[in-house]
């Protein structure tokens, strides 16, 4: 069938009016009510305001109303802020250079293309108007009633475009989103005030978060603890590093006090939420051998870098970013982490005290109810007494412990250190350690098997890793993959693999790890072929040799049944306090748990 076939007619290119075109665009900048919300909340930050109070009805879908003490806009500036591509940040000389949330002037129109939008702004010195549109279409400006600042009204989100709507979630759903992305934005800014209200529950504040004072350290972390609780700050790291030019600053979570789930973990670009791949990534690597699989740690860490080393034009929603160098970046916040892990002493969770002090509270049980008949007669109490006296005889009778139970008290500096000094054994496992603040439960084999560990990768780095020559070389067929892969050959021949091209397509395998014995070659290059396709790195044999490692560590560990005397069970705390991440053991459990003397006293009924 040819174009010459009557039947065939040519498609004709048309021009988009101006609503289509910012009801496409509105498409990938308003991708649900949060969105909406997130762009009017950053246009707020931007406006330079201190206060920023949000309310929603119905999740957003009938009511987002954003209210700020910002600089405010003149009449003349309403309907340029409609307009696309219209916008006060940047003059378009140099998009490298972005210092602001908004930069792409589309927020406002794609808002007014699908909803009824209002804007009622006063700037100072000038006197407040108004500007509506619906759908698309404005209308005239108007005098208003406003203080200062500038409050944008949008109802009726997606009405213009109804099939939208139906993909929508449950107000509650949608709400939960918008709680997240205005938390996000709080954690950004602790010095500017929020409020997040529910309009359709009366006006519930569901979020507020007060302006916060102090240095940067001390205004973040009043504004975390407010915002993601006490137990975050309490039992987090702070971390603080640089590297030519590009700073790391935040908080990071103790390995155990980890979550099931990565649902607190916040990473901040100039001050811009970001969700990166790469930066989960480095996170990953950073908290590598100190928790387990299935756990996730909790952080909220903000990278400072100059604006054109860093492209944030790269969404549509400016959730992602691109560095221009991106190993840097990701080395940065590796080293960061890995320091202040290694770097900090032996800690344990506060959670874990606490949760062990709840499971030792008795519960509350009613006592039975004795009725008349059931009471016992004087005489019958005299004969129970004296049937008892044998028992209670034996009872006065000398007692074998079943702990072992150190003899000689421990001089007084020794309770001074971190972990105090060991008083008893239970179990031929938990040792008991006194501090000057209360008491320390440790687990023995775990805490050894983390310290045989640390020693084996330190004399790995010391003396290299050993390497075994193949009798015949592995010949493995990658396709278009082979030279990635060789252009990580240095980086693989440190961790003891040698690979060689040999002909297209296709590498030789030499050596491999002689701690691995006989591996399945193939596979482990697959895997990281993967991460380094997810990573732009891979850690897969770094990986595989300290799993080997840990197994060592695992078999050549203090056993579980064995008596220690007390001057091994001090030897083991000392050595705890000074080799990096003892607080866990190699799968990320916790090896010791601390109690405070206060809290054992409330055990009691002592404070």
């Amino acid at each position: 069938m040819s174009l010459d076939d009557p039947k065939i007619s040519r498609p004709v290119i048309r021009q988009l009016d101006e609503t289509a075109i910012n009801r496409i665009a509105a498409g990938e900048v308003v991708e649900r009510p949060a969105s909406a919300v997130k762009e009017l909340v950053e246009n707020a930050l931007d406006a330079g305001a201190t206060r920023v109070l949000i309310e929603v009805a119905h999740g957003g879908k009938s009511l987002i109303r954003v209210s700020d003490d910002g600089c405010g806009m003149g009449p003349d500036d309403l309907p340029l802020a409609l307009s696309r591509h219209a916008t006060s940040k940047i003059d378009g000389s140099d998009l490298l250079n972005i210092q602001s949330f908004g930069f792409r002037g589309e927020a406002l129109p794609s808002l007014g293309a699908v909803g009824r939008l209002k804007i009622t702004s006063r700037a100072a010195g000038l006197e407040a108007h108004e500007i509506a549109v619906n759908g698309g279409v404005a209308d005239p400006i108007r005098p208003a009633a406003l203080s200062r600042g500038t409050i944008v009204e949008l109802r009726d989100l997606f009405y213009a475009t109804p099939a939208r709507l139906k993909f929508l979630r449950s107000d509650r759903a949608e709400m939960q989103a918008i709680t997240d992305v205005v938390r996000r934005l709080a954690m950004a800014e602790p010095g500017v005030g929020f409020t997040l209200k529910d309009m359709t529950d009366e006006g519930r504040v569901v979020l507020r978060a007060d302006p916060e004072t102090g240095d940067l350290f001390d205004a973040l972390a009043g504004r975390l603890r407010g915002l993601l609780g006490r137990d975050f700050i309490d039992n987090s790291l702070k971390i603080e590093a640089a590297r030519d030019g590009v700073t790391l600053r935040g908080y990071a979570g103790l390995p155990t006090a980890s979550r099931g789930a990565a649902v607190a973990q916040f990473f901040f670009v100039n001050g811009r939420p970001v969700r990166d791949k790469q930066l989960y990534g480095a996170l990953r690597a950073g908290y590598m051998d100190v928790l387990a699989r299935d756990r996730h740690p909790a952080i909220a860490l903000f990278l400072d870098c100059p604006p054109e080393r860093v492209d944030v034009n790269v969404h549509p929603a400016k959730a992602e970013v691109r560095f221009r160098d991106p190993d840097l970046v990701r080395g940065l916040v590796v080293s960061g982490l890995r320091h202040a892990l290694a770097g900090a002493a032996p800690q344990s969770a506060t959670t874990l005290g606490e949760g062990m002090l709840g499971a030792f509270r008795p519960e509350a049980v009613a006592a039975p109810r004795i009725y008349q008949m059931e009471r016992p007669s004087q005489a019958s109490l005299i004969r129970a007494r004296d049937w008892q006296a044998p028992a209670l005889a034996e009872a006065q009778a000398p007692w074998t412990p079943s702990a072992r139970i150190e003899e000689d008290s421990p001089p007084a500096e020794v309770t001074t250190r971190p972990l105090g000094a060991a008083r008893a054994q239970l179990h031929e496992n938990y040792i008991i350690a006194q501090t000057e603040t209360g008491m320390v439960i440790v687990d023995a084999h775990a805490a050894h098997e983390r310290l045989v560990y640390e020693r084996l990768k330190r004399q790995m780095a010391e003396n290299g890793i050993e390497r075994q020559a193949l009798l015949i070389p592995e010949i493995i067929t990658l396709g278009a993959d082979t030279e990635r892969l060789l252009a990580h050959a240095d980086a693989l021949a440190d961790l003891g693999m040698i690979i060689e091209p040999f002909g297209p397509g296709t590498i030789a395998v030499r050596e491999t790890p002689a701690l691995l014995g006989a591996v399945a070659v193939e596979p482990l290059l697959r895997d990281i072929l993967d991460q380094i396709d997810d990573l732009g790195r891979s850690e897969a044999l770094r990986t595989r040799l300290d799993a080997v490692l840990s197994r060592i560590a695992c078999h050549g560990s203090v056993r579980t049944g064995r008596r220690m005397s007390a001057e091994e069970m001090n030897a083991l705390l000392r050595e705890m306090e000074a080799t990096p991440k003892s607080g866990q053991c190699n799968h990320g459990r916790p090896t010791f748990v601390t109690l405070a003397l206060s809290d054992i006293e409330k055990l009691f009924g002592r404070s």
